[in-house]
């Protein structure tokens, strides 16, 4: 899952509207938006405001490991 889907699916499982989410990180909705569909990347200053409202990791947003099951799986990893 790419980073865009990743804040995608966070929004998604605690049912929050994009506009919700953009009032809430005090940015536009349509910049969001382009978040969410690759077309735009956040600061790293974002990034952090992303993974606290979400209450994810930066790992997990930017794609450097999945957490399934509580446990870590690093993507290049085939163990």
């Amino acid at each position: 899952m790419n980073f865009g889907e990743k804040l995608y699916e966070l929004r998604k499982e605690k049912n929050l509207t994009q506009r919700t989410v953009a009032e809430a990180l005090d940015i536009s909705k349509p910049v969001l938006s382009q978040y969410e569909s690759d077309q735009r990347t956040p600061s790293v200053d974002r990034l952090i405001s992303l993974a606290r409202f979400y209450q994810a990791s930066l790992d997990y947003i930017c794609e450097n490991v999945d957490i399934k099951d509580g446990k870590i799986y690093y993507p290049n990893n085939k163990d």
